[in-house]
């Protein structure tokens, strides 16, 4: 107690100048209504950096959650778009028999995609509900078909893989071909089979085709940068420009058709035949 009184007796005139100070601020931002204005405003904006920064922090720590809503909701309209009927059908009013395509939601771990064969692995595999021939596509575009399973991992062929063909076509139209990688673009890959007589546009979109049983129908690929007749002259060789930058692609949605299976049978017979 002493040493507090020792200290307000030594420092008496400095404590007294700030007091007055105060008590003069107080008087003086009471009566002004422009020095009131500035300092509740100085309080507000000070109080409103501070919120907005404990909310960015709050945000950076969330956003692998909200992410993951986010896929699941996407999953989830997928699944409705995919099995759409005449009348629109919730979810969970799609019985066994009405389910045409199941999706599945994962993220890449590992991509190449400078190699003449480049493959993705994905962090989904066999006991999560996975098999091989399933496609896989992203928010943009399709990105392959898996090769190979494990317990929890997958193999993805990448579209950027010289062994890929996939069915693909025009929008809008019923002119078809089969998508392919010439390995000089990452950015690019090919649309082959076209005939010379359909007319096209530099920016047609591309999207995949009825004839696959891997993706469903008018799953978008990406636009045509530039085509030009073949040296046989009976068809197009034409460099479609991608939707999906393959370089950077991370969460993607898994496409099951319930119907492969019973597709290829039948087709089997008259192979057979």
């Amino acid at each position: 107690m002493q040493q507090i009184i020792n200290f307000i007796l030594k420092y008496k005139n400095f404590l007294l100048y700030v007091l007055l100070m105060i008590i003069a601020l107080t008087f003086t931002i009471r009566a002004q209504s422009y020095h009131n204005s500035k300092f509740f405003n100085s309080a507000n904006w000070l109080t409103g950096n501070l919120y907005e920064s404990t909310n960015n922090v709050s945000t950076f720590f969330s956003l692998g959650i909200e992410n993951k809503k986010l896929v699941e909701e996407n999953k989830r309209l997928r699944y409705q778009l995919f099995n759409q009927k005449k009348e629109v059908v919730e979810v969970e009013q799609l019985d066994s028999t009405q389910i045409d395509y199941e999706v599945f939601s994962g993220q890449i771990i590992k991509n190449s995609y400078s190699l003449p064969r480049n493959y993705i692995t994905l962090n989904k595999g066999s006991s999560d509900g996975l098999e091989i021939d399933m496609g896989v596509i992203t928010a943009d575009g399709i990105l392959g078909i898996i090769e190979h399973t494990s317990k929890n991992f997958s193999l993805v062929q990448s579209i950027l893989n010289v062994r890929s063909r996939i069915n693909a076509k025009i929008k809008n139209t019923n002119h078809y071909g089969s998508l392919t990688w010439d390995t000089k673009d990452y950015r690019t890959a090919q649309l082959k089979d076209i005939e010379r007589l359909v007319p096209l546009n530099i920016g047609d979109t591309i999207v995949t085709g009825a004839s696959s049983s891997i993706f469903p129908e008018n799953i978008p690929i990406g636009v045509i940068e530039n085509f030009e007749i073949t040296t046989s002259q009976s068809s197009y060789h034409i460099d479609v420009r991608l939707f999906n930058d393959m370089t950077t692609v991370k969460n993607v949605y898994i496409i099951k058709n319930t119907n492969r299976k019973e597709i290829i049978e039948l087709e089997s017979k008259i192979r057979n035949d």
